[in-house]
């Protein structure tokens, strides 16, 4: 038997310590236990990652307690967490602090306990001749019904004190007794249950593909080790365009699962998109789903979490960190909208959730499906390599079309009537069509507030924000000047700063700015705004997007959280506003980007019965990545983006690494930069190009000076191995913090 305990504390420090066994913990402890361990002069938590029959330090101190009942974190669970803070040049405590949320690893975190009443099995009730009071009746009778309640609930439900309750309790007819409730953020939901529909051929066939993997992976139980036949890849790249049925792909593909006795996880980019995506999974498999995201509260994360890890519940659906559900064993992982950045995690450990998931699908020997009408252009690559399979829907179902696209010139629109407008009189006129016929419209611009900056037309002032590189976006609202950056506040000036003219001009334009502009076109629509700022609170996205299901809201406007994954068939047009907006971003993801966006959000329109319309307004039309979506071309964009990549050795053919170091003092950030550039290219890493070192585009944000060195690779191992060496032995002052992004997703 093991009499060392190998232990991750949470401190990140990268290192495994050892810790004696006492013997009345010998048949309690299991790998992944939460322990508290003594550690210098303090006592602190960790967890079991290991075991050993012997320690080469001396004096090894005992565990202190055992804090879990049962494991944490599994071995496969240690595997990908070790795999993480490897492949992402981080430590194992932070992997670990990513796979457990905070809510179980924090001291104290505990069960919500309430009264239940339940009745006691008496042969006698109903036949003695003991009277009860009418309220005391009325307790009996909704217990015989429902066996036992929650007090609180019976008190609601009945309009009764707890009186009558505590007499029947001395009586002997009913116990009342603390138990375990749970925080169901699912609660008081009535959805309908669905049943599976008819497939087109093309849906078939990736079923049937999805299956075939599924069933290789389960019956050999290893990827291509050498052992056993080579499955030909675990990871199928779903392709199909917006209205095709990838969903209920998905759904099918769970249900073969589960019949195996195996559970799925289904990640979704965007909360906004969990609402919609939960209604149509408890639909078809009712209380066994369980959601995991940042909206819930920290009591409904904790009880979720724990009903996952209990095995009471086999289907989770979520964000970005729901890929380290601690489902039992896990058949399928779904990551829709694959292509999204929001699954790329964008401080502490910067994983790719996408990518963990292929990973964690290796390591568990599951099946994993990637789905998106527009992959990410490393998705696309590895399936013309062969490390993914391809299945493809290229049209929608039931035969439905795809929405007429039209590209609207606002250079022309501005000659016609000698001024910048925000509405072209197409997009005007559709929408005047679609409010006359009953049908819904979304509008899209990817940018909040009312106006994107306060500028001085005398003396060129612009309103800035003084800890970050950006002008503040004025926000109508509550008339304040708001930072997106940083979230800094600031009042609106009565006069310039600069000049002291009065005359202050609001320029550019949000998302408020466009509401208020239709309001007055249209002043008898029904209209709503959906981004950031109206959606503060807890039920918000449920609250719009349910409202704009039935019919209560005519026009939608939003940012990109309304671009992707929702499904309306009364939607008829969609238009965006400024398609330029990404496209002109100092970064070599703009193109893909902007085609991604709008493609997506193209998407939204004609998925029912009546045909579609997208209205595109644009100063740039004759761009490669808006000519793509117009002719909803995505294999031609991907041959002319990838051709563009290849000869600058941008991802897909390589990997790209940004070091990012940031501190209060410019000259002294720089400075650093510089020297750590410098050690770098001294290490003469074979293949591996190293930046001279630049401002990041964000060159201030949050009072912090920025720069950045990038690193590209064909082998991430050959970068994160010289990154660790010299940050190994290089010394950074206080002050100066560096941080490293492996794949980044964002180089701003």
């Amino acid at each position: 038997m093991p009499i060392i305990a190998k232990v991750v504390v949470d401190i990140s420090i990268d290192r495994e310590f050892d810790y004696s066994i006492p013997e009345s913990m010998a048949d309690r402890l299991t790998m992944g236990s939460r322990v508290k361990v003594s550690f210098g002069r303090r006592t602190t938590h960790g967890y079991v990652v290991g075991f050993s029959d012997s320690s080469s330090r001396k004096n090894i101190k005992d565990i202190t307690s055992i804090e879990s009942s049962g494991s944490f974190i599994n071995e496969k669970m240690l595997k990908l967490s070790r795999w993480m803070a490897e492949y992402y040049c981080s430590t194992i405590e932070q992997a670990i602090r990513a796979v457990l949320p905070g809510v179980v690893r924090r001291d104290g975190a505990r069960f919500k306990e309430q009264m239940f009443v339940s009745l006691i099995s008496r042969p006698d009730i109903g036949l003695n001749n003991e009277k009860f009071s009418r309220k005391q009746a009325e307790v009996m009778s909704l217990l015989q019904s429902k066996g036992g309640i929650f007090l609180n609930d019976l008190k609601q439900e009945l309009g009764v004190t707890a009186a009558p309750v505590i007499a029947l309790q001395k009586k002997g007819y009913v116990s009342v007794l603390p138990e375990r409730k749970r925080r169901d953020p699912l609660a008081n939901r009535n959805v309908l249950p669905t049943e599976p529909l008819k497939l087109t051929h093309e849906q078939e066939s990736a079923l049937v593909l999805i299956k075939q993997s599924i069933d290789a992976v389960h019956e050999t139980g290893r990827i291509g080790d050498g052992v056993a036949p080579a499955v030909p890849s675990n990871v199928v790249l779903l392709h199909g365009v917006t209205g095709s049925g990838k969903t209920e792909v998905y759904l099918q593909a769970i249900s073969y699962v589960m019949e195996k006795g195996m559970g799925a996880i289904v990640l979704v980019p965007e909360i906004a998109l969990t609402p919609q995506t939960v209604e149509r999974f408890m639909g078809r498999f009712g209380s066994g789903v369980a959601v995991l995201h940042s909206h819930l509260s920290e009591g409904e994360r904790h009880d979720e979490w724990h009903r996952i890890q209990e095995g009471r519940v086999g289907i989770v659906i979520g964000a970005r960190s729901a890929v380290f559900a601690p489902v039992k064993k896990l058949g399928l992982i779904v990551v829709d909208e694959e292509h999204e950045p929001s699954y790329k995690q964008e401080d502490s450990l910067r994983y790719n959730a996408r990518d963990v998931a292929v990973m964690r699908g290796k390591i568990e020997n599951c099946a994993v499906v990637l789905g998106s009408a527009t992959p990410a252009l490393e998705s696309w690559v590895n399936t013309q390599k062969g490390k993914y399979q391809l299945a493809q829907l290229r049209d929608r179902v039931d035969k439905r079309k795809m929405p007429l696209m039209r590209i609207i010139d606002m250079r022309v629109e501005a000659e016609r009537t000698g001024t910048v407008s925000v509405f072209s009189r197409d997009l005007l006129e559709a929408i005047r069509i679609r409010l006359n016929r009953g049908e819904q419209s979304i509008l899209f611009l990817n940018r909040r507030g009312y106006a994107s900056s306060l500028t001085c037309p005398k003396c060129g002032f612009v309103a800035a924000c003084g800890e970050c590189s950006v002008s503040y976006t004025y926000h109508r609202e509550d008339h304040k000047l708001r930072c997106h950056i940083c979230g800094g506040v600031m009042n609106v000036p009565a006069k310039c700063p600069g000049c002291g003219d009065p005359a202050f001009k609001f320029l550019g334009m949000g998302t408020q700015r466009i509401e208020k502009i239709i309001g007055k076109c249209f002043p008898k629509a029904k209209i709503q705004r959906m981004d950031t700022d109206v959606t503060t609170r807890k039920d918000s996205y449920e609250r719009i997007l349910g409202d704009f299901k039935v019919g209560k809201i005519d026009i939608l406007i939003g940012t990109q959280m309304i671009a992707k994954g929702l499904h309306f068939p009364n939607v008829t047009l969609v238009g965006v506003i400024y398609a330029d907006l990404s496209l002109h971003m100092p970064d070599f993801r703009s193109g893909e980007r902007t085609f991604q966006l709008l493609a997506q959000v193209a998407g939204r329109a004609g998925r029912g019965d009546a045909p579609g319309e997208v209205i595109i307004q644009t100063y740039t039309p004759f761009n490669p990545a808006i000519q793509a979506v117009r002719r909803v071309d995505y294999s031609g964009f991907c041959d002319q983006e990838l051709a563009f990549r290849r000869d600058l050795k941008y991802p897909p053919f390589s990997h790209l690494v940004c070091i990012t170091m940031k501190g209060v003092s410019q000259e002294k950030t720089r400075f650093y930069c510089g020297a750590l550039s410098r050690e770098l290219k001294k290490a003469k890493v074979t293949g591996v190009i190293i930046s001279d070192v630049v401002p990041a585009p964000l060159s201030r944000a949050k009072g912090f000076y920025r720069y950045q060195i990038v690193l590209r690779s064909v082998s991430t191992r050959a970068m994160t191995g010289m990154i660790r060496a010299v940050l190994g032995q290089f010394k950074l002052p206080k002050g100066i913090i560096c941080s490293v992004d492996i794949d980044a997703l964002n180089l701003m």
